[in-house]
């Protein structure tokens, strides 16, 4: 297969290049307005020598071009499509013309709605078209399938990506956005088509696959994409339909929020003229962990009219994020060169590929992710892990699962840090006494609101209070020890269980991360007993206090 990418040098068209290049069936040609640039991103893929360099304008005759280079597969990686003119699709109808078929990243919903306008021309070419091979419609619209495989009706459904901060952002991709800021996008709200304002309406949200350390709670804005329009009319009765954005720095977004409002305002006319701005500035200006990710929540009914509400959470690391949006069209191409190939026809890619279509490529690039839903009940460990309970040790579900009460002994090891302030501090919170083979007896109360955990060391008792995280520590666990309250992670590693800190507070006023007491804790099992090791420990301080040991059900 020969595969044009038009835009192959840009930052989409490159990052395809790259996912195809090494396939030993594809021929590769990548380009763009420079033969130059076209020619160096060639040089630099695997196996660069079976691939070809051109220099080809979008906006000149295609014809030419298409005669010489004879591609299977044309690829548009440019952009942005809501500035392509009047005659918007005549990179679409070049190809029909010559027998190529077409894709795209479009995230236009006008531009990708309309292409069904060509769908006779390619049907009778007996090539396919598809618009709109992305994220946003293509994997939304396979996950939202998934998530309602029961579901006598689908009553709301929302989504996001977060990209991870240190995500190169595009001239095409930031003009795309100057363009919607602030201006009415088509949305179907209250059962009803009605309009919302691109990057002024917010909300927040928490991606977090089971078993996967989650994202920060982020703030998502809501985005001009194609989905808004192309979603709704395969679920009738659909009450609401909600697609956002959710770029960091949160400084930076807020600030692109204020001049979105002004847009709508009409204080401004758009926010085109700041967008080499923008660029330069959100490429420049990157703190936080480099990770990403996507969720999609879908609330509805079953059968019987009870309610349902399932979301799922995707979770990349590093450089993986930004390939997600490349999946699509690699497995629309990879199902073409394996013989499944798209119908003839012009149309939108929405329902181009299903959730396991993109399970190679997630595989391959490390990519975590998982199902939350309402079905799972069971105790706040049950329901904050979700799928990922069943992997935890035996001992370890018997201890979290849903007894009102459990009582437990045995035996752990105490250390404790020799700093004054460190001695404050442990007994301000009640922790233990140093020793060794102390004896230890738990015991756990469950209500409808959280767990009581007081432990005894040695006669002397310490108590916890636990409950599940909500707002901005939705699917976190939160333990209160005296006046401070953590929020924990709860990551499965192996046959461990761990507890990683993602926040905390002090008398109910949240205090920064980077203040917060560290230390390796988690619980295992061994020998058929529940293990456990907890350190507490402080970047100022010090070593606070250590435990380590078993117990079992007395």
């Amino acid at each position: 297969m020969k595969v044009l990418v038009l835009g192959g040098y840009g930052t989409f068209g490159l990052r395809l290049c790259r996912l195809l290049a090494a396939d030993p069936r594809i021929t590769l040609v990548v380009a763009g307005r420079s033969h130059a640039l076209a020619d160096t991103a060639r040089q630099s893929l695997p196996r660069a020598r079976d691939h070809e360099a051109l220099a080809l304008d979008r906006d000149a005759d295609l014809s030419q071009a298409l005669l010489a280079a004879k591609p299977d597969v044309f690829v548009d990686a440019t952009g942005p499509y809501q500035a392509y003119g009047d005659d918007r699709y005549r990179v679409i109808a070049a190809c029909i013309a010559h027998g190529v078929n077409y894709l795209d990243f479009a995230d236009d919903a006008a531009f990708v709605a309309g292409v069904d306008a060509l769908d006779a021309r390619a049907s009778a070419n007996g090539v396919y078209a598809l618009s709109g091979v992305s994220s946003f419609p293509v994997l939304t619209a396979a996950v939202v399938r998934h998530l309602a495989w029961n579901m006598q009706r689908v009553r709301t459904i929302s989504a996001g990506i977060a990209p991870s901060p240190y995500a190169y952002f595009g001239r095409n991709v930031i003009g795309a956005i100057s363009l919607y800021a602030g201006k009415p996008v088509e949305l179907t709200r209250g059962g009803r088509i009605t309009v919302g304002h691109a990057l002024v309406e917010t909300r927040r949200y928490t991606i977090a696959p089971p078993g996967a350390l989650p994202l920060r709670d982020t703030r998502f804005s809501l985005a001009e994409v194609p989905d808004l329009r192309l979603i709704p009319p395969a679920w009738p009765g659909l009450e609401e339909i909600w697609i956002g954005v959710g770029p960091v720095p949160e400084v930076l977004h807020r600030m692109l929020n204020g001049l979105a409002r002004l847009v709508q305002w009409r204080v401004l006319p758009s926010l085109r003229p700041f967008a080499d701005l923008f660029q330069a500035v959100i490429n420049k200006v990157r703190w936080g962990e480099h990770r990403g990710g996507m969720f999609v929540e879908v609330q509805g009914e079953d059968a019987a009219g009870t309610p349902v509400q399932r979301s799922w959470h995707l979770l990349a690391e590093g450089d993986a994020g930004p390939l997600i949006p490349c999946l699509a069209i690699e497995a629309v191409l990879r199902k073409h060169l394996d013989g499944e190939l798209p119908a003839p026809g012009a149309r939108p890619a929405t329902d181009a590929l299903e959730i396991e279509d993109y399970a190679p490529a997630f595989d391959r690039l490390g990519i975590s992710r998982g199902i939350r839903r309402d079905e799972f009940g069971g105790s706040i460990f049950q329901r904050q892990l979700g799928s990922a309970w069943e992997a935890l040790p035996a001992p370890v579900r018997a201890l979290h699962d849903t007894r009102a009460q459990l009582h437990l002994s045995g035996r752990a090891t105490v250390t404790r840090g020799e700093g004054r302030l460190a001695r404050l501090v442990a007994k301000v919170a009640g922790f233990p006494q140093a020793g060794t083979d102390v004896p230890v007896e738990v015991s756990l109360q469950r209500d409808a609101d959280g767990e009581t955990w007081i432990r005894n060391f040695a006669g002397k008792p310490f108590s916890s209070r636990i409950d599940a995280g909500r707002g901005r520590s939705q699917w976190l666990l939160r333990e209160r020890f005296g006046p401070a309250r953590f929020h924990l992670a709860l990551v499965p590693e192996g046959d461990c269980l761990q507890f990683i800190v993602r926040g905390w507070d002090l008398l109910g006023i949240p205090l920064p991360r980077a203040w917060a007491p560290t230390g390796e804790s988690y619980e295992t099992a061994r020998d058929g007993r529940f293990v456990f090791h907890i350190e507490i420990a402080h970047p100022w301080i010090g070593p606070i206090v250590a435990y380590e040991g078993w117990l079992e059900s007395r």
